[in-house]
């Protein structure tokens, strides 16, 4: 149940229908047999920098010498945030200016494996007792993504981009509802006695 439970949390914040628009707007420029090849290539890359933060992140954990209640505080205060970008999302698109084929950047650093989904990762790590639960969720939602993202056009085609407006505000307001549960849960093993 808290691989599932893990792995929506991580699939809401890579928030794969919300990144449709920016994705093909950035392969647009790509030649047109080269696209899928690039999608997957990005897609694999995402993957390697979230399982080398995965297996460094408690490294990072001890040398900062972070507590749990205040990643969890902090985590979900930044879940928050996010949150409130997806039901209230700005005008900037990334990679309209892009041009030529690209390489890590912005696919799958940030799109993918952006700063929130590694600081949920080490969130997660601090509530996980098993870091084999955590890459089993992590992996989930990363299919799901790569998937998602895979049929990108298609999904394009059916929702067209109000539907998938409509979607990634849901799923933010999802989102929000597990923002305030992590900040309840990180105060209230702050103040307990």
């Amino acid at each position: 149940m808290r691989i599932f439970f893990n792995a929506i949390t991580l699939l809401l914040i890579m928030d794969p229908l919300g990144n449709i628009p920016p994705f093909l707007t950035t392969l647009k420029h790509v030649q047109p047999d080269r696209r899928r090849k690039v999608l997957v290539r990005e897609i694999l890359f995402a993957y390697l920098v979230l399982l080398v933060f995965l297996f460094l992140g408690k490294y990072l954990l001890r040398l900062l010498s972070l507590q749990e209640e205040t990643i969890s505080i902090a985590g979900g205060i930044v879940l928050f945030l996010i949150a409130l970008r997806m039901v209230f999302p700005s005008d900037h698109a990334p990679g309209e200016t892009l041009s030529g084929e690209p390489f890590l950047v912005p696919l799958a650093i940030p799109l993918i494996a952006g700063p929130s989904t590694l600081a949920s990762l080490l969130l997660l790590q601090t509530s996980s007792s098993s870091t084999l639960q955590l890459w089993s969720a992590l992996t989930l939602a990363w299919l799901a993504t790569a998937i998602i993202l895979l049929s990108s056009t298609l999904l394009y085609r059916l929702l067209k981009e109000r539907g998938l407006i409509a979607v990634e505000r849901l799923m933010g307001m999802l989102l929000v509802m597990l923002a305030v549960q992590m900040f309840i849960n990180g105060l209230a093993k702050f103040l307990k006695p």
